[in-house]
């Protein structure tokens, strides 16, 4: 199956996301379907907020490294696109496209004076149009996953207003439908029935089952930057434990008794 195809397969598609090519190759290796990068794992793996603080020649650098590595198909995390034009958007797409890369996940929210707001729904639906357009026309077949922030940024109608986006988004030629912090099976439902769209959620601490969520109507699962957390929280405790014991027993476990 193509990258497209397993949004429609029995069970929904679990993505690995990954944010170097050491991730990759572990994800690969454990037998996921594909991959997509976290751009908060990214930016904090390169010393830059979140929000679009890298350049995207830096992110660019980072998916040719994954893709050097791996054959899995790959989604790449691209915030609200790395441009303040649909034109611009549109180039770094091709990039993405012309390197190999499978899918795209593209975001109604953008980070201004630090503060994240919801893009007018009208605008970025307008925009949207433009970009599926002009790939299609140029026979790209980059899936845009595009991802709302109500839940996120805690809209006061997070329902309502998320199936008012995603059927403006279908109807601008989107591909998919990601809705982080999205948990209630109810919900879900709701949603995936009123836009049609593949319905891709994340990982959060009180997200029901995997079977569950299938049932639900969820087609894609993705991680966040949540695996890149845990292992950072590993590594302080680790890099700590040397400091403070001022031994390196705590790298070799029991292999330091034998």
């Amino acid at each position: 199956m193509n990258f497209a195809e397993l949004h429609n397969q029995h069970d929904p598609l679990l993505i690995a996301n990954v944010w170097d090519a050491t991730s990759a190759v572990a994800a690969q290796e454990s037998g996921y379907q594909a991959l997509g990068t976290s751009s908060a794992a990214i930016a904090s793996t390169l010393g830059y907020e979140d929000g679009q603080g890298m350049p995207f020649d830096e992110l660019f650098y980072i998916v040719t490294r994954i893709r050097a590595v791996s054959n899995l198909p790959l989604s790449v995390d691209m915030e609200a696109g790395y441009g303040d034009s649909a034109e611009e958007i549109i180039t770094n797409f091709r990039r993405l496209a012309q390197s190999g890369v499978s899918g795209v996940n593209l975001e109604d929210s953008r980070v201004i004076n630090g503060v994240r707001q919801l893009d007018d729904v009208s605008d970025f639906s307008r925009s949207l149009r433009i970009i599926c357009n002009t790939l299609r026309s140029e026979n790209y077949s980059l899936f845009l996953n595009i991802r709302t922030d109500t839940y996120m940024l805690r809209h006061e109608s997070a329902l309502q207003e998320t199936i008012l986006r995603g059927q403006h988004y279908k109807a601008a030629g989107a591909d998919g439908l990601f809705v982080p912090c999205l948990t209630s099976e109810k919900e879900i439902s709701l949603i995936a029935e009123a836009t049609g769209l593949p319905l891709n959620v994340m990982c959060m601490p009180d997200l029901p089952s995997f079977g569950r969520l299938k049932l639900a109507g969820v087609n894609r699962i993705s991680m966040g930057n949540f695996v890149h957390s845990a292992i950072q929280s590993k590594l302080t405790d680790l890099m700590h434990g040397i400091q403070s014991r001022q031994t390196f027993e705590g790298l070799f476990g029991d292999e330091s008794n034998r």
